[in-house]
């Protein structure tokens, strides 16, 4: 059965939009502008870029935010086969996970500031081989505390039946 992550992953998609879609704006809107006006000796008018951000900010960042972090919450799930964990996730682009439970080498539990504050845990599933991603492969987001507890020992066994 397909589960979702909890309501508290929505902050974490919203975030991660956020902190890249507000990055690109402020390159773009802030530091070219305020650069081109700097060298142009327009010294008096470096303060319309900040303006500028801020209204683009507000209209756009955070509007996509939402939008986005609403559509990756509804699209996320993860399932325990027989076999395998099974991670389905992605809005235009849809990306399919199958880790085996023989390729399993530890499973962590972490606990940010914000999951503190939401009530929610990410469980990191560290698999044999590298995938060439700066995240592991099993990565669930976010998962109630006590559901990963129960993620990590059901993992932890099918790893300590296997030896």
């Amino acid at each position: 059965m397909k589960k979702s992550l909890h309501p508290g992953a929505i902050w974490i998609f919203r975030l991660n939009c956020y902190f890249g879609l507000g990055l690109l704006s402020f390159l773009l809107i802030f530091v070219l502008p305020t650069m081109l006006l700097a060298k142009a000796g327009a010294v008096s008018l470096v303060w319309v870029p900040v303006i500028v951000f801020l209204i683009c900010f507000i209209v756009i960042v955070i509007p996509l935010s939402e939008i986005y972090a609403r559509m990756a919450y509804k699209r996320w799930f993860y399932e325990f086969t027989n076999d395998s964990l099974k991670i389905e996730k992605g809005i235009v682009w849809k990306k399919y996970v199958t880790i085996p439970y023989e390729r399993i080498q530890n499973v962590d539990i972490h606990r940010g500031v914000i999951a503190r504050i939401y009530g929610f845990s990410t469980v990191i599933i560290q698999t044999a081989g590298y995938s060439g991603v700066p995240m592991p492969e099993g990565n669930i987001p976010a998962v109630d505390v006590k559901e990963a507890e129960r993620i990590k020992n059901f993992l932890i066994n099918k790893i300590s039946k296997r030896k």
